[in-house]
């Protein structure tokens, strides 16, 4: 397993998608949520997944990929209408700057503000996106998700926008 080292990252490519992506991107958001989320129960067959990514992702959301030069997806970033709907790298991508990319994009993308939900198991995702500037807006017992797994809302409201990205910050 070859690692990417901070020029490899910055090498990586982040395109929007297109329709022949939706395979691999599909296999990413697999790979990624069974790393992730191991004692989440899917509410989806690979199968389902797969076709959601081909039928709805794809043509109808703001899709973006990262790629190696020459190589596979290993990322995806879906975005609708001011939220991060989906942030997932390759398990083994990530750590490498990948994912900091993508979250930079979507401020840029949506510089007034933007939200997500998360797991809260996934405590992983809380320091990531914290980290990155979010806050935590609310928590659920999962009723309202479709894994029944309660949830939490962080939201980034583009305040201070220009220097939260800034070395030493």
């Amino acid at each position: 397993m070859r690692r990417m080292d901070d020029n490899t990252a910055h090498e990586a490519i982040i395109r929007r998608a297109g329709a022949l992506d939706a395979a691999q991107v599909a296999e990413v958001w697999l790979r990624s949520y069974d790393a992730a989320l191991p004692t989440v129960r899917r509410a989806h067959s690979d199968d389902e997944v797969r076709d959601y990514f081909r039928a709805v992702v794809i043509p109808e959301r703001e899709t973006w990929v990262v790629e190696e030069p020459g190589g596979p997806v290993v990322g995806v970033l879906v975005l609708q209408e001011g939220r991060i709907d989906q942030l997932y790298l390759a398990p083994d991508r990530r750590g490498q700057g990948l994912g900091d990319r993508f979250v930079a994009l979507a401020k840029r993308r949506h510089p007034t503000g933007l939200d997500l939900w998360t797991f809260q198991v996934n405590t992983p995702a809380h320091r990531f996106y914290e980290r990155h500037g979010f806050t935590e807006a609310e928590r659920t017992d999962g009723s309202a998700n479709e894994e029944g797994e309660p949830d939490i809302r962080y939201v980034w409201d583009g305040r201070g926008a220009a220097t939260q990205n800034r070395p030493g910050r």
